[in-house]
Formats: structure tokens, C-alpha cells, sequence
């Protein structure tokens, strides 16, 4: 075969290695039937944090949609839950991804960070077309009209509460889309099933209800009481559903002690692909706003939701899940700490979360 011949614009082609057509079936470009012409190369800029880049795969799912055979590449800090069924190429950010990505050539580029670094890199990306956030005078501004109305929400708490997009409307719409509920992508690893075996042999058919305890460490505000915890563990065990509780490091000392106070079965921490593994066997899934939660939409599993601080239109739960708020509100928008003496998550009673869980007990596929 002579060099001519290759077909560098297929989206197969690597170059450094052979491809996957090649690899698996013997075929080379002069004579294969594989191949694919890309008709657009697009590149995503989304660094995190981790439940933040699940969240923008459906924006992935649309350019699939609009442009057969494109070739998408994703830079970020998480690769591992970049879906690769959908994305062709992963990039970790450090400088040799930076300087590969500034030297190529996009038909698209979007970046939905205000971080400078990533606000930099769309401003050195070649690329006929680009969204989102770029760097100006040292700070991130937005790239065209497109992207104003995210920013302006980010950057004044006032305008922030009155919004009533949620936040896969806006990012469509800095990408000058409408969002049709396109649904988040998540690759669940059938060889890290297995660490949820054990849970599944504890539960003997029962529900399994995930308890995600913790909130992450930035915004406190959002944790819910102990002692409503411990009350909730006992009314689901004394109903015949089997409480599994989840969460990180972070949440380690704390899950152990509620194991201990009500006997709920406590599987210990997992590397992140074996935790979205074990969450995806879940039944209903409870948990503050956090990655939880994104890994709980994109696995399908029924969602209940907390949430205080936060705007509740920024959420779209596709149907399948369950919103619970203080019912006297929250003072302290995307605040870390609580300005009454009340804190509003403990007017979120025991009784209405457990009403949400099984409202949803039966609703995953």
C-alpha cells in the first residue's frame, strides 16, 4: 500500500499505532470496508469536577446526532469517566496534552470552564468555530453572545436564584443548541460488576437503597443530621428494604459509626470506577448534590435528591427522581456555612425522604 493511500481523515486512523480495524480484522485503508470519513472534529473542554463532566456527555450525544461519524476529544482531569463509547479520544490535563491539543485543528471547540487554564486553552485551540469561556485581560469571558447569559449567572448570586434553566439548557445553548433531554453517558465497567456481589448476597432480594451520607467537603451546609440518618436506616430495615451505605474516604469514620449504631451494611471504600460499579446495583439512590447524584442519573437509577443551597431549576432528573427541600427554605445560597441558628436541613423530616424512596422503589428498568 503506498502512503497516499491512507486514509488519514477516518476516524479509526491513530497513526502511532495501528488502528482498531486493523488490529482486529487485518484491514488497510486501500481495500478496507470499514471506513469512516470524520465530518467533524470537536473538541470539549471540561476539566470538572467529576459529577460536572458526567453532566455534559449529553451535549456529546447531540453532536452524534447532528454529525454522523465526528470525531470528539475530551480533555479533563477525570478521564476514567469520559464515556469512550461516544468519545474517541481522552485527554488528562497536563502539559503534554496542552501542547498536543494547541497544535491541532477543530471544526469545534467548547469550553464550559471559567478556570484560566481552561479558559487559555480555548483561546490557543485552532478551531473554525468556538464556545463557551475564553481568557481576556486575565480573567474568563464569554467567547460570544452565546455564552453571556451562563456567565452573568455565575458571576451574581441575585440573578443566580431567579434562573429557571437548568444547567444542560444553558450549556446547549452556549453551544447555540436547544437541549431535547438528551440523556447523560456513563460506561459501566462489567469486569468492577462483581464488588457489588457480596451486597447483592447481604440484600437476599431485598431493595437496596444507597445511602450516600456525606456532601463532599466545600459546601457542609448540605448535610443532613445524624440522628435523622440513624432514624432513617431503621425505618427502611424495620419496612423490608436493605440500607447500603456509600461515600468515599471522606465518608469512611462516619459510615462505620452509623453501621455500628443500626447494623446497616457498610461494603467500605472502592476506587472510583468500582463505586459507580456498586452504585448502578442500586435500586433508589439517596444523596446530597454531589457526584452521587450524577452517577445515579447516568445509571438510571431512581434518584431522591437533597437539596437547600442550590437553585432547584439547575437539575434535570429526566423523570426519574425525587426532589426534597426544607420546607422553611434556605438562606445561605451556595453558602459553607449556615446563618441561622435552625439549620434548614433539619426541616427536611425523616418521614418525607422515606415516602420518596418507595414512591421510587419500583421505578427502575
Amino acid at each position: 500500500m503506498k502512503y497516499s493511500e491512507i486514509k488519514f481523515d477516518c476516524r479509526f486512523f491513530r497513526g502511532d499505532i495501528p488502528c482498531k480495524p486493523n488490529k482486529l480484522h487485518g484491514k488497510i485503508c486501500n481495500t478496507c470496508d470499514q471506513y469512516q470519513p470524520i465530518s467533524r472534529r470537536i473538541l470539549i473542554i471540561k476539566l470538572g469536577a467529576i459529577g460536572d463532566v458526567i453532566r455534559t456527555t449529553p451535549l456529546v450525544v447531540r453532536y452524534h446526532k447532528m454529525f454522523p461519524n465526528c470525531h470528539v476529544s475530551w480533555i479533563t482531569h477525570t478521564p476514567e469517566v469520559v464515556p469512550s463509547s461516544i468519545v474517541d479520544k481522552v485527554y488528562k490535563f497536563d502539559f503534554k496534552s496542552v501542547y498536543a491539543l494547541s497544535h491541532q485543528h477543530f471544526d469545534i471547540a467548547i469550553n464550559l470552564d471559567k478556570d484560566i487554564e481552561a479558559c487559555a486553552l480555548l483561546n490557543d485551540v485552532h478551531a473554525k468555530e468556538k464556545f463557551g469561556f475564553g481568557l481576556k485581560d486575565g480573567h474568563a469571558a464569554a467567547e460570544n453572545p452565546l455564552a453571556e447569559h451562563k456567565f452573568i449567572t455565575g458571576a451574581f448570586d441575585s440573578i443566580s436564584r431567579a434562573n429557571t434553566k437548568n444547567y444542560l439548557e444553558e450549556i446547549f445553548e452556549i453551544c447555540g443548541l436547544t437541549f431535547e433531554r438528551e440523556p447523560y453517558i456513563l460506561d459501566v465497567d462489567n469486569k468492577y460488576l462483581s464488588v457489588a456481589d457480596p451486597v447483592l448476597r447481604a440484600a437476599q432480594g431485598k431493595k437496596i437503597i444507597g445511602l450516600n451520607t456525606g456532601c463532599g467537603d466545600r459546601w457542609l451546609t448540605r448535610l443532613w443530621p445524624e440522628a435523622y440518618w440513624v432514624e432513617l436506616i431503621q425505618i427502611l430495615q424495620m419496612n423490608g428494604f436493605f440500607p447500603l451505605l456509600l461515600g468515599g474516604p471522606a465518608e469512611d469514620a462516619m459510615n462505620k459509626n452509623y453501621a455500628k449504631m443500626t447494623g446497616a451494611y457498610y461494603p467500605g471504600t472502592f476506587t472510583l470506577q468500582e463505586f459507580i460499579a456498586l452504585s448502578s446495583r442500586c435500586d433508589v439512590v439517596l444523596t446530597a448534590v454531589s457526584m452521587m447524584m450524577h452517577i445515579a442519573i447516568a445509571t438510571r437509577v431512581p434518584l431522591v435528591l437533597f437539596n437547600n443551597i442550590f437553585n432547584p431549576h439547575e437539575f434535570e432528573l429526566y423523570d426519574n427522581g425525587i426532589m426534597v427541600q426544607p420546607a422553611t427554605g434556605c438562606d445561605c445560597y451556595f453558602g459553607n456555612t449556615c446563618s441561622r441558628t435552625h439549620h434548614c436541613m433539619l426541616d427536611i423530616p425523616v418521614d418525607s425522604v422515606y415516602q420518596a424512596i418507595v414512591r421510587l422503589k419500583d421505578r427502575k428498568a
